[in-house]
């Protein structure tokens, strides 16, 4: 099983900002468990600290604005495709200011420091939200739309489309994460010269050149408009019947704005919280529609909080029923556990299926058969037993037993034809003998009942 991961040391950029022009610095530390992506403006009394979720984008003109309290920072999202692409799931972010400096306009050097203080796996186990059904997200107004479709990675085809002779369709797909670095960090922001007076009339992009920008120009104004622009943007003149790009450094690929646009996609989704499993097809994609489609998922992730796992009958079990006989002492009617289909260090996954044919059905409303909940609780404690017999050598000379139940809750009942799925994990280590487990037990993507128990594993074999 996957496991967190956070960076192995600190790393520090600096530059100027592309909307406030100020020169800024960026510090990226190491992060425990469980904390996320949290962002520190240490230029402020208090050092306030940030979440780095959906729900605090407030604003996503030209770029990606986290606010709360008061608190604000701009331009967040190429760092965090970084982090999000490296599969760094912990990080404390330090700015000394109202935005992440600008760069070169794309991830390139995230990436580098990345990779230069490495990155370090931690003991808890990688808390994915695995994708199970069509997502989709459409706005009408803007003919914008973003689905994701169920995949056992997460990976992101872009379409973009523009009213434009030189940049009209394009597209990019990064199929795996581990190509980031080669294929879309690099891939630098752009604009079009037509919205760089708009926005800076806005008060915005005061820092941004051709060093940190590509900058389109296809549709043709006076030579005199265009010398005004050109001041304003502290560059050369330049003919203004020659329409195309305008930057210092070629194109790194013929499609390096739809590699840009996904690299956003990436960053903007990071805000989701938690890693996807899931296959992201963005159509004109932009920081708006991808803000609006990060905080659905997290309402999805909120109505799901706890993922039915995935079980594919076709695979072979870990445990069959037999190997489940040797070493468990029940035996019918009171063997409740069918097969276990994953198992890890802290957490078991079985099934079990409901027949009409259960023995406790003769006598558990035979009119309106229904699964006792006490047998419910017995089976997941079952599943438990096993995930502690697989601790130890000799499971065979080992039995567990109950000591205390805690917290159980039953949400729906279970009738004949019901396939249970449990997912038994650990609430801590086993000290002397003795674990404590939280169970859940699902029917499909729902969970019919959970609970929290004790146990005793005792060697009388």
């Amino acid at each position: 099983m996957l496991k967190q991961q956070t960076l192995k040391g600190s790393f520090s950029l600096n530059g100027k900002g592309l909307h406030t022009g100020v020169k800024l610095t960026v510090t990226f530390n190491p992060a425990p468990e469980h904390y996320g992506y949290k962002i520190q403006r240490i230029d402020l009394d208090d050092q306030p600290i940030l979440d780095a979720v959906a729900e605090n984008v407030v604003d996503t003109t030209r770029g990606t604005v986290l606010a709360k309290n008061g608190v604000k920072v701009s331009t967040v999202e190429h760092a965090l495709a970084a982090l999000y692409a490296a599969g760094i799931d912990n990080c404390l972010i330090q700015v000394d200011g109202p935005e992440f400096p600008i760069l070169d306009g794309s991830a390139k050097a995230y990436v580098e420091c990345i990779k230069r203080v490495g990155i370090e796996e931690q003991a808890a186990p990688k808390d994915y939200y695995i994708i199970k059904s069509k997502i989709e997200f459409r706005d009408e107004e803007t003919g914008s739309s973003i689905i994701v479709l169920p995949d056992d990675k997460f990976s992101v085809n872009t379409l973009i489309s523009y009213d434009s002779k030189i940049l009209t369709n394009q597209y990019a797909t990064l199929e795996n994460m581990e190509c980031f670095p080669t294929e879309i960090a690099s891939a630098r922001t752009f604009v079009f010269v037509r919205e760089i007076e708009p926005l800076l009339n806005a008060g915005l992009i005061k820092g941004g050149d051709l060093d940190n920008a590509i900058v389109i120009y296809e549709k043709q104004m006076t030579q005199e408009n265009f010398d005004k622009l050109a001041d304003v943007m502290g560059v050369p003149h330049m003919d203004a019947s020659h329409l195309g790009y305008i930057n210092h450094i070629p194109l790194v690929w013929p499609n390096e704005p739809a590699r840009h646009k996904l690299l956003d996609i990436i960053g903007d989704l990071a805000l989701v919280g938690k890693p996807i499993k899931g296959r992201i097809i963005a159509t004109r994609p932009g920081h708006t529609i991808n803000n609006k489609f990060a905080r659905q998922l997290r309402k999805e992730i909120r109505m799901h909080e706890i993922q039915a796992p995935v079980y594919n009958c076709n695979e072979e079990p870990l445990m069959d029923v037999n190997r489940i006989r040797e070493l468990l002492p029940h035996r019918y009617p009171f063997q409740l556990v069918d097969k276990v289909i994953a198992i890890g260090a802290n957490y078991i996954v079985g099934v079990k299926n409901v027949t009409s044919n259960e023995p406790f059905f003769q006598g558990h409303f035979p009119q309106e058969p229904v699964m006792p909940g006490v047998l419910q609780i017995e089976a997941m404690a079952q599943v438990g037993g096993l995930l502690v017999l697989n601790s130890v050598d000799e499971p065979e000379k080992y039995s567990t037993y109950f000591l205390k139940i805690d917290n159980v809750k039953f949400r729906q009942k279970v009738v004949p034809g019901d396939t249970l799925i449990f997912r038994v994990e650990l609430m801590a280590p086993i000290r002397r003998g003795i674990s404590t487990m939280k169970g859940y037990v699902f029917v499909g993507e729902k969970i019919v009942c959970e609970a929290e128990f004790m146990a005793q594993i005792v060697k009388n074999k």
